[in-house]
């Protein structure tokens, strides 16, 4: 039986080798379109937790229960801790600005250097109802023992006519139905007095020329809330981190949380009460003058996908409105 010649059979392995390599070829070029589709999807996923979460908190700044053009009396003791100085609710800080509290630096949840960023502060969506306030005794009764306060609970109490931020010293949740907001050592920062207007002594006398605020039925009782956004180190790479106020223990403390990772910058400008230009924080920024905010954020994956190792970048803006600022 005749055999195949050499040349045939080179020609065979050289037809071999060109669809075997046409086959690889196919396979690696599926194989990295997928890893950009895969690393595209995980920056635009990090994108949108980024700004639902930053939105959420946004939305709420500046808010209280009641009214939100009622002033605002703050009776804590002065603090240097960036969540006892609530003023308007929003404070905006340039890239090269420090924001209290917090360095800009190299090691985890230090700000980096030329990124901006955002304090917020307001009430909370839910609260609980007053029966009763006695002044002089700095006493709420509220309208059930399950109202969630307890000692050290940073909180707003408001009407129609005035708003007043407080720390709880004395309070039973689900024991008794009184909350109570006296000034001394017993909770930190503490209060000033137990005048919720911050008048220098709560007395019934009729003759005082400026009588302590007491609210009446039906006022609202608020936890507060405090969060700041910035971008910080994390290891090897960068993350978009919020700073979120709680109670532990009795005392307030802060924990700086890593919410997504790859965040190489973020730009914030703001919109002014009858502004048309969205503008970078500056010194005489009006901050309770400020109704939206566009936050711009730039997105790296960590995955290399380019022919040259690149790797897939993203910027994106989104623009939130202050809901309480509104008209």
């Amino acid at each position: 039986m005749a055999g195949v010649s050499l040349v045939e059979l080179m020609i065979t392995l050289l037809l071999g080798l060109l669809v075997t390599g046409a086959a690889v070829g196919i396979f690696i070029s599926n194989k990295r379109a997928y890893a950009a589709t895969e690393s595209l999807g995980r920056v635009q996923e990090g994108a949108r937790v980024a700004f639902e979460l930053m939105a959420r908190d946004i939305r709420e700044a500046a808010g209280n229960p009641c009214n939100r053009n009622v002033p605002v009396i703050n009776v804590l003791n002065a603090s240097t801790d960036w969540w006892a100085t609530w003023g308007p609710g929003v404070t905006g800080y340039n890239g090269s600005t420090a924001m209290p509290g917090k360095a800009f630096g190299t090691g985890n949840g230090d700000r980096i250097t030329g990124t901006d960023a955002i304090d917020l502060r307001g009430g909370g969506s839910t609260g609980v109802s007053i029966v009763s306030h006695n002044g002089p005794s700095a006493r709420f009764q509220v309208s059930t023992i399950d109202h969630g306060l307890n000692d050290g609970d940073i909180a707003m109490v408001c009407d129609f006519q005035l708003a007043s931020i407080f720390q709880v010293t004395n309070a039973q949740p689900g024991t008794n139905d009184n909350v109570v907001h006296n000034p001394g050592g017993s909770v930190t920062p503490g209060n000033q007095s137990r005048c919720l207007n911050l008048t220098p002594t709560c007395n019934n006398n009729p003759n005082n020329p400026n009588p302590p605020k007491v609210y009446g039925l039906n006022s609202t009782v608020v936890k507060m809330r405090a969060s700041r956004w910035y971008v910080g180190a994390c290891g090897a790479r960068q993350c978009l981190y919020q700073s979120a106020m709680r109670l532990q223990s009795g005392a307030i403390v802060t924990d700086d949380n890593p919410i997504i990772e790859g965040v190489t910058a973020m730009e914030l400008r703001y919109l002014t009460r009858g502004g048309n230009t969205y503008d970078a924080a500056a010194a005489g920024t009006n901050w309770a003058q400020i109704e939206a905010v566009r936050v711009t954020i730039r997105l790296e994956d960590e995955a290399r996908v380019g022919t040259a190792g690149e790797r897939i970048q993203r910027t994106l803006s989104h623009i939130v409105t202050l809901r309480n600022r509104v008209e």
